[in-house]
C-alpha cells in the first residue's frame, strides 16, 4: 500500500487552537460557511482534550474474495501530535479502536483518535486518559468485519470531509475539523468571538444579560462577515 506524507501545520498554531473550546471554534467556521462540527462524535475519555493534524485512516467492509488483515503501522506513518481519523463508514457493529492501539499511541505522543464508528475496552481508555472520540463503543473486534483500505487520503466523519493535515480539535462538546487551507483565517475569527464572548461574561453582572449580548453583537458573532 502507497501511502503519502502530508505538510504538518506549525506546533504553535496546534496550541492555539488547544487553547478554545470548539463552540467558538465551530462559530468561527459559521462565519466562513463551512461545516466542520462531526455530528454524533463524542468523547470517549471526558474531561481530555486535543488539537491536531489529521493522519487519516479509510477502512471498508471486509473484501470476501481478498481479505487484508493488518491495521495502520503507527510506528511507520504517525509523528508526536497527530490525530488518528478513522473512517470506518460509522458502522456500530464492530470497533476499529481499542486499548493496545491506545497505549501505542501514548507511546508515539500522538494527540487523540477520532472514529466515525466505535472503539472499545473503554475502561483502560479512560485510566491512561487517552483523548478517543467516536460514535459509540462495542466489544465485537473489527477483525473480519472491517479491513483497511488506505491511508492519508480524504475521507469523511459524520459527512464532513477531512484531508491529511486538517486540524482536528475534541473536547467535552464534540469534534470539529478545520481545514488546513482556512486555518489561519479561521484562528483569527476564534480569537475575535473569544473576546467578545468574554466582554460578554465580565459584563453580565453590571449590565445584565441581554444588553451585554446586545452591546458586544452576541448573535452576530458567527454570522459571515
Amino acid at each position: 500500500m502507497e501511502v503519502k506524507d502530508f505538510d504538518r501545520p506549525p506546533k504553535a498554531m496546534m496550541e492555539e487552537f488547544k487553547k478554545y473550546p470548539t463552540s467558538i471554534i465551530s462559530d468561527a467556521l459559521d462565519r466562513l460557511g463551512i461545516r466542520g462540527g462531526c455530528e454524533g462524535i463524542r468523547a470517549v475519555v471526558e474531561g481530555v482534550k486535543m488539537a491536531g493534524p489529521a493522519l487519516t485512516v479509510y477502512r471498508l467492509p471486509v473484501d470476501p474474495v481478498n481479505p487484508r488483515k493488518g491495521g495502520v503501522d503507527l510506528n511507520k506513518y504517525a509523528k508526536p501530535g497527530d490525530v488518528i481519523v478513522i473512517d470506518n463508514g460509522g458502522r456500530t457493529d464492530c470497533t476499529v479502536w481499542g486499548d493496545i492501539l491506545a497505549m501505542a499511541a501514548i507511546d508515539l505522543n500522538l494527540a487523540g483518535t477520532v472514529i466515525d464508528g466505535c472503539c472499545r475496552d473503554v475502561d483502560s481508555i479512560r485510566k491512561i486518559k487517552y483523548p478517543v472520540f467516536s460514535v459509540g463503543v462495542f466489544m465485537m473486534t473489527g477483525k473480519d468485519r472491517s479491513q483497511l483500505e488506505a491511508v492519508n487520503v480524504s475521507v469523511a466523519i459524520r459527512n464532513v470531509r477531512v484531508n491529511p493535515g486538517d486540524i482536528v480539535v475534541g473536547d467535552d462538546s464534540g469534534v470539529v475539523i478545520v481545514p488546513r487551507a482556512k486555518a489561519e483565517q479561521v484562528l483569527q475569527s476564534v480569537q475575535e468571538i473569544a473576546d467578545k464572548e468574554n466582554l460578554i461574561k465580565n459584563n453580565v453582572k453590571d449590565l445584565g444579560l441581554t444588553e451585554a449580548r446586545e452591546k458586544f453583537g452576541y448573535f452576530d458573532l458567527q454570522r459571515k462577515k
